[in-house]
């Protein structure tokens, strides 16, 4: 029994951290009373402690209380003994090399298949994902593998964007750089747009929010899904 929100950020242009979601999330941690945060991926390469004051800061208005995984002895049994567990946008490579470093990808994968609930944000969102292979982020730092939670059949592109016409830019949309991904692997990738999020309970993957998202598939031409879109049948 699964129990997973997968948002493409955590703050929506011109809002405040988290403000677009609290409602939805007053709801989905109705019977939680605090909520394991892991705070690796460290946007900005602020401190577990600093980012983990932010968004105990944020969860504090929906009365739920937040302790950093850095705050217990353990790392793993804090894992396995979680209400809930939170993982935070930042740098993908930087989460994906720290979960691997503290032996916690397969022990979160078992936490959210056995019902704890999740909640990932960007970077938090791309690790449910089979790999982290669509990332946006920097290669700051050699993950041991690619390989990530796997919770979706399918991977994740947070943030997406959709190129602009009227930009001078001249590198790759990101609809380009996802077309390089599939010359190599075969995986599909949902690309989630700003305020988008991904819904799963039990086995039922569904879009939520209230824009469209972008398919991709190896030798097929994008296509766009409505919202409510079920995603389970996507592999």
């Amino acid at each position: 029994m699964k129990n997973v929100i997968l948002a493409s950020t955590s703050t929506v242009h011109g809002g405040k951290y988290l403000d677009y979601l609290l409602d939805e999330l007053s709801e989905f941690f109705k019977n939680i009373d605090t909520i394991t945060f892991i705070p690796y991926a460290r946007p900005g390469g602020v401190t577990h402690d600093d980012y983990t004051k932010g968004v105990r800061r944020i969860f504090s208005k929906i009365n739920k209380s937040v302790k950093g995984i850095q705050e217990y002895k353990n790392a793993k049994e804090a894992v396995i003994n979680a209400e809930a567990i939170f993982v935070g946008g930042g740098n993908t490579f930087v989460l994906v090399h720290e979960l691997y470093k503290n032996d916690l990808m397969s022990v979160l994968k078992t936490s959210i298949q056995n019902g704890t609930p999740y909640l990932g944000t960007s970077a938090g969102s791309n690790i449910c994902g089979l790999t982290m292979g669509t990332t946006n982020d920097m290669p700051v730092t050699f993950p041991p593998s690619f390989h990530t939670v796997g919770i979706v059949p399918f991977n994740i592109n947070p943030h997406y964007l959709d190129p602009d016409p009227n930009s001078t830019h001249m590198g790759e949309t990101r609809e380009m750089r996802i077309k390089e991904f599939h010359y190599y692997n075969t995986i599909p990738v949902v690309g989630i747009r700003e305020g988008s999020f991904i819904e799963i309970k039990n086995d039922k993957i569904t879009l939520k929010g209230a824009l469209h998202a972008r398919v991709f598939e190896q030798n097929k031409a994008p296509y766009e899904i409505e919202p409510n879109y079920d995603l389970s049948k996507l592999s």
